[in-house]
C-alpha cells in the first residue's frame, strides 16, 4: 500500500490526465479544538474518458465524496491518503466532505495556544505534501490550480490567505444560542494558478500593521502579523524596509514585475524551518521576533531570510518545478538572490563573508558525509524530497549558481533568468529550461558544467603547488582532488590572490582570474615574483570547494589571523584550518589556539558566532579526552578574559557571554554566571534581559548550581511559549539520572508534545558535563527507533532522531552501537536510515580527529 507517499511516476501519470484545476474550499474551524471540518469542490479535465485517477487527502475521516453527481462510499473509495476517482469525464466536479486533524508537528493546519493569554493561533505550513492536510488536493506542483477558500471562524480572528482578505460576514447564532461565541465567514477571491504547496491560511488574533510599496503592478498591500503577547517586540520599520528594498531589487534584476495582489508576512509559533514562500503570505519562525537583545549575526540572518522568501515569489511561485527533483534550484536560486540583493541593497555589504562563512560551511560538511547526493537529486517519491531540505540542496546549490554566474558572467545570467521569466511565467519547468536560456545569453555550451556540476555528487579540494627559490616562485600550480568514491574533477572559475604582510596588514597585491579544469592547472603569471606571505587559491569565494594553503600561508594565518583587512579573505583562511582540522590534518588543539587568536576583537557578528561554535565543537568532540579538560580551561580563562574586556554593549560582548555559559566548568566561572543571574555582579552594557536569564539559568541547571525549583520560578516569571521552551531545555539539562528519564520520557515515550517542546526537551538531555549520564541510553537510543519513526509524521520524527542521538560520547562504545543497528535495519525508512547514517559518519570523523589529536 502507498500509505501517504507518491512516486514520481504516478505523479507523471496523473498530470498527463488532469488538467485545468479549480478548487473551491470550505473550511469551519469553529468545529472542535482537535479536528475542523473541510469540504472541497475541485474542478478539472480528463485527458481521457472513462480513465481512473485518485485525489490526495490526510485526515481524520472522510464522510462524503460525490463524483460527477454520483455518491462514492469512502469505506470503498478511500485508502491510506488516497480517495479514488473511477470512471472520468471529460469535465469533473467533484466534492468531497471531511474532516481533518489540527496538527502539533508544525506540519500541515498548525494549532498552537497561546500561554500568555489562551488564545489560538493557526498556520499552514505544506511544503512537501501537505496541503492535503487541509483540503482535497492533487498534490503535486505541476498540476496548479486556482484555490478559492472560503473560511468560518472566530469573529475576533484574522483571517489571511494567498488572495487579499476580504471583509467577514457575521454568522447567525444556530436557534438564537447567545451562549455560542461569535463567528464569522470570510470569502476569498480565487488565487491566480499557482501550486497547492505554496498556498496558505492563517488564522487567529493576531495583530497587524500595514503598508504600501510602490512596484511596477502598482502600489502593493503589505502586512506584517504578529500574535499579540509579541507584537511589542516586532521592529516593523525595519522589516518594511528591508521587504521594500527587496521588491525594488528583484524587479529590476528579473525585469518582471511582482506576480501578486499583495504581501503579507506573519510570525507564527512552533515554526520548523526559518520560512515558507507561501504566496502574498509568507509565515517566519518568531525567533526572528528579538524579545532581548540578539546578536547583530542573526539580525543579518533575519534580513536574508526576509529577501529568500521574497526572491521565491518569482522563482518558484510565479514559475514553479514540476517536479522535486528540481527543489534544490528553487532554494538554490533564491539563496543566491537573497544573498546578492542583500550585498547590494541592504546595509548588510559583507553579505558574501557571512555566506562562504555560514551556509557555504554547511555544504562542505553535509559534501562530506555518506549521504551527499547530486544537486539535481533522483527523487523517486515524496520520502525521497523530505529528506532532502538540506545543505546540498539550499547552500551548495547556491554555491555553485554563485560559480555558475562568474564562469558565464553576470551580465549574462542576468539576462538568462530574465528571459526564463518572461517565458515560463505561471507554468512548470525543469533545469533544461533554464540552462537554455543561460546558454543562449551566455554563448557557451553548459552541457559539460551541468553534468559535472549538478549531476555529480562531491567536493574537490584545490591545492596550491608552489616552487621557491631564493624567495622567488620558480613554478605554480592549482592541484585539483576527489574523494576517491567520488573521483570527479571539475571546471572552475576563480581568483587567485597574492597577500604581503605590511606592518600589521595583510594587504592583497595581487589578483588573477583564473580557470581550473583537470587535475593540475599552472599558474604562470606567478613565476618569477617574489612568494607571498599568503597565497588563497579561491580569492572572493568564487568556487565551491575545499582549500588548503600552503606552508608558508598556513603559518602566516596561524601567525597573524588578525591581520587580514578585509573580511571575506579571514573567513576563508579560517575555514581552511577547520578543514583541515575536521580532515585531522591539524590538531584540534591547535586549531583552539588559533580561533582563541582570531576571536580576539573579531568585528564580524557571523564569523565570531561560526568561530565560538567551532571551539565549542572541537572541545566536545575532537580535542582528544586526555587533553580535553586542560583544553576547555584554557578556553574558559580566554574567553572570561575576553568577557571582561570587550566592549560594554556591543556584539562581541553578548556572544561571549553566551559562548562562556555554554562551556563554564570552572567554579569562578559559575560564580560569574551566578552573580550576574542574581544581579549582584555587572558587566557594564550586558543586559540581563528574558532571554540572557535564561541562557545563564541553563548553564547553572547543566552545572548543578540550580534545580527544577529555580526553572520554574524563571517560568513563572515568562508565561510565554519562549520560556516554556528555554524551560524545557533547563530541566532536561539537570545532572541527574532522574532528570535525564523525565527528559526521555517526555520527548520520546510521551508522543503528546509539540515539535518544539520535543526539541527543547532533547537538547536539554544531550547538554552534560558528565558524559555517563548518557552511556544508558545508547541501547535505549537504537531500540526505540523503528517504533517511533512509524507514530509520528516526518517532521517530528526526525527532530527525535537527531535531538535524542546521545553525541557527547562520541566514543568508540557509539560508533558500534550505530554501525549495528544501520547494518540490522538496512530496510528501515530512508529517512530514518539517512539520519542515522548522517550520525554515524559524524562519530567516525570525530574520532579519527580525536586520534590525530592525540599524535605528538
Amino acid at each position: 500500500m502507498p500509505g501517504t507517499n507518491l512516486t514520481r511516476d504516478e505523479a507523471r501519470v496523473r498530470s498527463q490526465l488532469v488538467s485545468d484545476v479549480s478548487y473551491d474550499v470550505q473550511l469551519d474551524l469553529t468545529t472542535g479544538q482537535t479536528t475542523f471540518s473541510t469540504t472541497t469542490t475541485a474542478r478539472f479535465g480528463a485527458a481521457q474518458e472513462g480513465a481512473s485517477t485518485f485525489i490526495d487527502f490526510i485526515g481524520t475521516s472522510v464522510e462524503q465524496i460525490v463524483l460527477n453527481g454520483e455518491s462514492l462510499d469512502p469505506a470503498t473509495h478511500v485508502a491510506d491518503a488516497r480517495i479514488s476517482l473511477p470512471g472520468l469525464q471529460a469535465r469533473n466536479e467533484l466534492t468531497v466532505r471531511a474532516t481533518g486533524t489540527y496538527m502539533n508537528t508544525g506540519e500541515g493546519l498548525h494549532r498552537f495556544v497561546d500561554p500568555a493569554d489562551g488564545e489560538v493561533y493557526l498556520y499552514t505550513q505544506f511544503e512537501v505534501p501537505d496541503s492535503r492536510r487541509m483540503f482535497v488536493v492533487f498534490e503535486q506542483p505541476d498540476i496548479k490550480a486556482e484555490f478559492t477558500f472560503t473560511v468560518t471562524a472566530p469573529a475576533h480572528w484574522q483571517v489571511i490567505s494567498c488572495s487579499p482578505t476580504p471583509e467577514p460576514t457575521p454568522v447567525a447564532r444556530a436557534d438564537g444560542d447567545e451562549s455560542a461565541a461569535p463567528a464569522a465567514t470570510w470569502a476569498f477571491e480565487a488565487t491566480p494558478r499557482i501550486s497547492s504547496y505554496v498556498t496558505a491560511l492563517v488564522a487567529g488574533p493576531y495583530d497587524v500593521v500595514r503598508d504600501t510599496v510602490s512596484t511596477r503592478a502598482g502600489e502593493i498591500p503589505l502586512g506584517i502579523f504578529s500574535r499579540r503577547s509579541l507584537t511589542p517586540y516586532v521592529d516593523h520599520d525595519n522589516l518594511f524596509d528591508c521587504t521594500k528594498r527587496g521588491f525594488a531589487f528583484f524587479e529590476e534584476e528579473f525585469d518582471q514585475p511582482f506576480p501578486f495582489a499583495k504581501y503579507d508576512q506573519v510570525f507564527t509559533p512552533e515554526y520548523n524551518m526559518g520560512a515558507m514562500e507561501n504566496v502574498g503570505a509568507v509565515t517566519f519562525h518568531e525567533m526572528y521576533v528579538f524579545r532581548a537583545k540578539v546578536s547583530d549575526a542573526l539580525v543579518e540572518r533575519r534580513a536574508l531570510t526576509i529577501l529568500h522568501e521574497l526572491a521565491h515569489m518569482w522563482f518558484g511561485n510565479l514559475v514553479t518545478m514540476t517536479w522535486w527533483d528540481d527543489l534544490w534550484l528553487n532554494e538554490s536560486f533564491a539563496e543566491w538572490a537573497s544573498t546578492t540583493a542583500q550585498a547590494e541593497a541592504t546595509r548588510w555589504e559583507s553579505a558574501w563573508t557571512t555566506f562562504a562563512t555560514a551556509e557555504k560551511a554547511w555544504a562542505y560538511r553535509q559534501d562530506q558525509l555518506s549521504s551527499t547526493h547530486p544537486i539535481a537529486a533522483d527523487i523517486r517519491d515524496l520520502h525521497d524530497v523530505e529528506t532532502n531540505f538540506d545543505g546540498i540542496t539550499y547552500a551548495k546549490g547556491a554555491s555553485v549558481l554563485k560559480q555558475l554566474v562568474a564562469y558565464v558572467g553576470r551580465e549574462a545570467f542576468r539576462d538568462g533568468i530574465r528571459a526564463y521569466f518572461a517565458k515560463h511565467a505561471w507554468g512548470n519547468t525543469t533545469i533544461g529550461d533554464l540552462m537554455t536560456e543561460l546558454e543562449a545569453t551566455s554563448g557557451r555550451d553548459l552541457g559539460r558544467w551541468q553534468q559535472l556540476w549538478l549531476e555529480q555528487a562531491g567536493v574537490n579540494t584545490l591545492t596550491p603547488d608552489l616552487s621557491v627559490v631564493d624567495g622567488v616562485i620558480e613554478s605554480a600550480a592549482i592541484v585539483q582532488t576527489a574523494p576517491a568514491d567520488l573521483p570527479v574533477l571539475r571546471p572552475h572559475r576563480l581568483a587567485v590572490g597574492c597577500y604581503a604582510l605590511q606592518g600589521d596588514s595583510l594587504v592583497r597585491v595581487a589578483r588573477h582570474e583564473v580557470d581550473v579544469d583537470g587535475g593540475r592547472t599552472e599558474l604562470p603569471m606567478l613565476v618569477g615574483q617574489p612568494v607571498p606571505d599568503l597565497l588563497l587559491v579561491n580569492d572572493d569565494d568564487l568556487a565551491y570547494a575545499k582549500l588548503r594553503l600552503d606552508e608558508r600561508s598556513l603559518a602566516t594565518v596561524v601567525e597573524h589571523p588578525r591581520a587580514f583587512t578585509d573580511s571575506l579573505p579571514r573567513a576563508l583562511a579560517l575555514a581552511t584550518a577547520w578543514d583541515m582540522t575536521r580532515d585531522a590534518q591539524m590538531r584540534a588543539r591547535d586549531y583552539v589556539a588559533l580561533a582563541l587568536r582570531a576571536i580576539d576583537g573579531e568585528a564580524d557578528a557571523t564569523l565570531l558566532r561560526v568561530l565560538l561554535g567551532q571551539l565549542s565543537t572541537a572541545l566536545a568532540a575532537y580535542v582528544a579526552p586526555d587533553h580535553r579538560a586542560e583544553a576547555r580551561a584554557t578556553v574558559a580563562a580566554e574567553l572570561r578574559r575576553l568577557v571582561e574586556t570587550a566592549a560594554p554593549g556591543g556584539d562581541a560582548q553578548l556572544q561571549l557571554v553566551s559562548a562562556l555559559a555554554s562551556i563554564s566548568r570552572r567554579p569562578e566561572d559559575l560564580d560569574l554566571l551566578e552573580g550576574l543571574y542574581a544581579g549582584e555582579l555587572v558587566l557594564d552594557g550586558l543586559a540581563v534581559d528574558t532571554d540572557m536569564r535564561w541562557t545563564l539559568l541553563t548553564a547553572l541547571a547543566t552545572a548543578g548550581r540550580v534545580g527544577r525549583a529555580e526553572v520554574e520560578a524563571e517560568l513563572g516569571r515568562d508565561r510565554t511559549a519562549s520560556g516554556q521552551e528555554h524551560a524545557a531545555v533547563a530541566v532536561a539539562a539537570l545532572p541527574t539520572a532522574e532528570a535525564k528519564a523525565e527528559a526521555w520520557r517526555r520527548g520520546v515515550e510521551d508522543g503528546s508534545e509539540s515539535n518544539t517542546i520535543v526539541g527543547a526537551t532533547g537538547q536539554g538531555f544531550t547538554r552534560v558535563h558528565d558524559v555517563t549520564l548518557l552511556e544508558p541510553y545508547v541501547e535505549r537510543y537504537f531500540a526505540m527507533l523503528r517504533d517511533m519513526w512509524a507514530r509520528h509524521s516526518f517532521a517530528l520524527a526526525e527532530v527525535v532522531a537527531d535531538a535524542f542521538y546521545p553525541m557527547p560520547l562520541a566514543d568508540r562504545r557509539l560508533l558500534d552501537a550505530t554501525s549495528a543497528w544501520l547494518t540490522a535495519n538496512a530496510d528501515a525508512p530512508s529517512g530514518l536510515v539517512r539520519a542515522i547514517s548522517e550520525h554515524r559518519d559524524t562519530v567516525e570523523r570525530a574520532l579519527r580527529v580525536q586520534t590525530r589529536d592525540a599524535s605528538a
